[in-house]
């Protein structure tokens, strides 16, 4: 759905938090709980984490990445939990608001479909003030980076310096593998990603807050 013009950012915020379109109009089996829609924004942000959905965890609590992911998160950004949680600074604005529910497996469901074709575009058209989008895992990383969606993850996050200065007149993108603990193994095998990408990000990080 494209942004309307001149659409209030917190008239829009009141919009998404009482949406229940997975429930009354889903793409695909219905959000099998009550939807809570779980983002924070304002329009003076300059810095927007696009991560993955909000976990059960979350979903319970209603402060993003309020879990272990977001303490390794914070800890590759270089920020404070009163800086991450700065509205007038950061913007939380995941793929998908609510949480997705759990698969076979037992572990989340991919974000839900109806949130990026119902909300996304007019939630970044509020915010006019971004510097630098975090792009936090695969499904952030195909939405905004659609030309690198087929390649894989681990090739896009290395390509980190590339992207992050090619994008003239736009947001600036930073590609980051998800925080999640499961992800260990994969920065023991990537340690570039530590050594050579966190540096970098926690630079620019610094300098949009300050």
């Amino acid at each position: 759905m494209k942004p309307a013009a001149g659409e209030n950012l917190d008239g829009l915020l009141v919009k998404i938090r009482a949406c229940r379109v997975c429930i009354t109009d889903p793409r695909g089996p219905p959000l099998p709980h009550e939807p809570r829609p779980i983002l924070r924004a304002t329009s003076t942000a300059r810095v927007a984490i696009c991560g993955q959905a909000p976990g059960l965890r979350v979903h319970h609590s209603g402060v993003p990445f309020s879990d272990p992911s977001g303490e390794r998160l914070r800890a590759w950004m270089g920020v404070t939990p009163a800086e991450f949680y700065d509205e007038t600074r950061v913007a939380i604005v995941p793929m998908g608001f609510c949480f997705p529910g759990y698969g076979k497996s037992k572990t989340d469901l991919p974000p839900r479909r109806e949130c990026a074709r119902l909300w996304r575009a007019r939630v970044f058209a509020a915010l006019p003030q971004l510097e630098l989008l975090l792009l936090v895992g695969a499904h952030a990383i195909g939405w905004h980076l659609r030309e690198r969606r087929c390649q894989p993850m681990t090739d896009t996050v290395a390509g980190w310096a590339k992207i992050l200065n090619e994008r003239d007149g736009h947001p600036a993108v930073f590609p980051l593998p998800h925080p999640s603990w499961r992800n260990s193994a994969w920065l023991k095998a990537n340690p570039w990603f530590n050594a050579d990408a966190i540096p970098v990000l926690q630079a620019r990080v610094r300098s949009l807050l300050h």
